[in-house]
């Protein structure tokens, strides 16, 4: 599979499940209507798992712009691959949260608040305090992207010199490090930490016609965006500074 088609199916799948699991709780009528914040965290983790089981054999799975900025910054991927990373990932969130749509049109239909229409799509703060904000979304990626620097692959040696992998549960790792952010750290932001994950979406809420739709706070729209890559670059900065040889 091509890299960049890799990042955009893996980002689509992401971004189908993340979206799909915030209009499951938040909608009208929905199966999951009102079923909370660990419903939400858990399924946006297991969508991190899928899209990585998907791409990570291609692409190795960046899935966010601010993976692949700081995976650049450290010196482990190549800065001329970063812009079309960007642009498959934010097309591939665009699809995913256009599919989860499709899904949940009949329920978008049936609520009524602006706001919880706009909650699939893009994140917004629980209390609108634009530098507070921007620096959840710096921590919390600061944590993502640093663990994730620090991850080793899941390989042993089988005493012969060959790598002995653990497949697809080699994924597991970087669900748990995101459904740990959510938990912990997301309650203030909705915790983007992902400049592709609020900004593909939010665009299809600017294009989709949406019924009784608001706006799609196009001014709050920063802080995921510039956020992430500020929190990504600190914690690749940390990496170097510490001496490290890169991620193994």
């Amino acid at each position: 599979m091509n890299v960049y088609i890799a990042e955009f199916i893996g980002t689509a799948l992401l971004l189908g499940m993340g979206s799909g699991v915030v209009a499951n709780v938040v909608l009208n009528k929905t199966k999951g209507q009102n079923s909370g914040w660990m419903v939400i965290t858990t399924a946006w983790a297991l969508g991190v798992f899928i899209g990585v089981v998907v791409a990570g054999p291609y692409s190795g799975a960046h899935l966010n712009p601010a993976v692949s900025i700081g995976l650049a910054i450290v010196g482990d991927f190549a800065w001329g691959m970063v812009p079309g990373y960007v642009i498959a990932q934010i097309a591939g969130a665009m699809m995913g949260a256009g599919v989860s749509y499709v899904i949940y049109k009949d329920h978008f239909d049936l609520t009524d608040d602006p706001g919880l229409k706009f909650a699939p799509f893009g994140t917004a703060p629980a209390i609108r305090n634009l530098s507070s904000n921007f620096t959840s979304e710096v921590i919390g990626t600061f944590v993502l992207i640093l663990v994730i620097l620090y991850s080793t692959g899941p390989v042993i040696d089988d005493g012969k010199g060959t790598p002995i992998g653990l497949g697809s549960i080699g994924a597991l790792p970087v669900a748990f490090l995101v459904w740990v952010i959510g938990l912990s750290l997301g309650g203030t932001t909705g915790y983007a930490i992902n400049p592709a994950r609020d900004l593909g979406p939010r665009i299809m809420h600017q294009l989709l016609p949406i019924k009784g739709k608001g706006s799609s706070d196009w001014s709050y729209s920063w802080v995921p965006i510039l956020g992430p890559i500020v929190g990504a670059a600190l914690a690749a900065g940390l990496f170097l500074l510490l001496g490290t040889n890169g991620v193994s």
